[in-house]
């Protein structure tokens, strides 16, 4: 695990607009842009950060986002994560503790032509040793982007 320092922190807080210029970063921060460029670069060459675009899917109509636990038969949850990782429509698929294994959230749209009963038959399918899925529709969010992925 890498330790992440305070310049590079405060330079990724800043990042929370990805279009901020690095020049406008730097002096906010007191240091130079080649500094800002060069830590960016190598926080991203690392795979600590990645800069993206991202929507609220309740701002877009004809989306839907799903949360799904998800039990398994197997140990080997971080295989299987990876596997559920690779499904079309889904945004991230996590290991956690407690009465599932994983949880997973999907991205589904109408005009994408990827319902959850699409999902389910389509995707959900080509996953072996689940045992359980339980799902949950997201009605409402607050402060809650994801990338559009489909």
């Amino acid at each position: 695990m890498k330790k992440i320092d305070e310049t590079n922190k405060a330079i990724i807080k800043q990042l929370s607009d990805g279009r901020k210029p690095f020049s406008a970063i730097a002096d906010e921060l007191s240091i130079t842009e080649n500094t800002v460029r060069a830590r960016v670069n190598k926080l991203m060459e690392e795979g600590v950060l990645q800069i993206s675009g991202l929507i609220d899917p309740e701002a877009i109509p004809g989306l839907q986002v799903i949360m799904m636990g998800v039990k398994l038969k197997t140990l080997d949850l971080g295989r299987k994560a990876q596997e559920f990782a690779r499904l079309r429509g889904v945004v991230s698929a996590v290991v956690v503790t407690g009465r599932y294994d994983l949880i997973v959230q999907v991205l589904l749209g109408e005009d994408e032509g990827l319902s959850l009963l699409d999902f389910f038959k389509k995707e959900l399918a080509k996953v072996s040793e689940i045992l359980e899925v339980e799902t949950f529709v997201v009605y409402q969010s607050h402060n809650y982007r994801i990338p559009f992925i489909l």
